[in-house]
C-alpha cells in the first residue's frame, strides 16, 4: 500500500515556475515508479513525467520536456516535480501515482496509486 500526498500547486503567471511535491506513506516507495499527470478541464489525464526507482531513467511527454523535471529523494519518500516556464496550457490538476510496473509506464492504468491532486493554474 502507498499513499500519497500532493503539495504545492497554486496560481502562477505565465513564464514562472513552480514545485509540486508527492509524499509518499509505506515501506515500498523506494521500489515503485513515480509518475506525475495531469488533467485539464473537459480532458483526459496525460501523462506528463515519470521516474524509476532508483532515479537511473526519466520520461517526460514531449509538450513539457525541456521544460519540467521530475526527481525523487527516496531518503524522504518524496518525488518531485520542478515546473518552469509555465504556459497557461500547463494549466490542469496534477496527480503523483506509483506503479509496480516495468519501466515508466505511460498509461494511468498502469499506476495502482494515486494521490487527491494539487491545481495549477497559470495566466496569461
Amino acid at each position: 500500500q502507498v499513499d500519497l500526498v500532493e503539495s504545492g500547486g497554486g496560481l502562477v503567471q505565465a513564464g514562472g515556475s513552480l514545485r509540486l511535491s508527492c509524499a509518499a506513506s509505506g515501506r515500498t516507495f523506494s521500489s515503485v515508479v513515480m509518475g506525475w499527470f495531469r488533467q485539464a478541464p473537459g480532458k483526459e489525464r496525460d501523462f506528463v513525467a515519470g521516474i524509476s526507482w532508483n532515479s537511473g531513467r526519466t520520461s517526460y511527454a514531449s509538450g513539457v520536456k525541456g521544460r519540467f523535471t521530475i526527481f525523487r529523494e527516496n531518503s524522504k519518500s518524496t518525488v518531485f516535480l520542478q515546473m518552469n516556464s509555465l504556459q497557461p496550457e500547463d494549466t490542469a490538476v496534477y496527480y503523483c501515482a506509483a506503479s509496480r510496473g516495468v519501466g515508466i509506464p505511460l498509461g494511468q492504468q498502469e499506476y495502482g496509486y494515486w494521490g487527491q491532486g494539487t491545481q495549477v493554474t497559470v495566466s496569461s
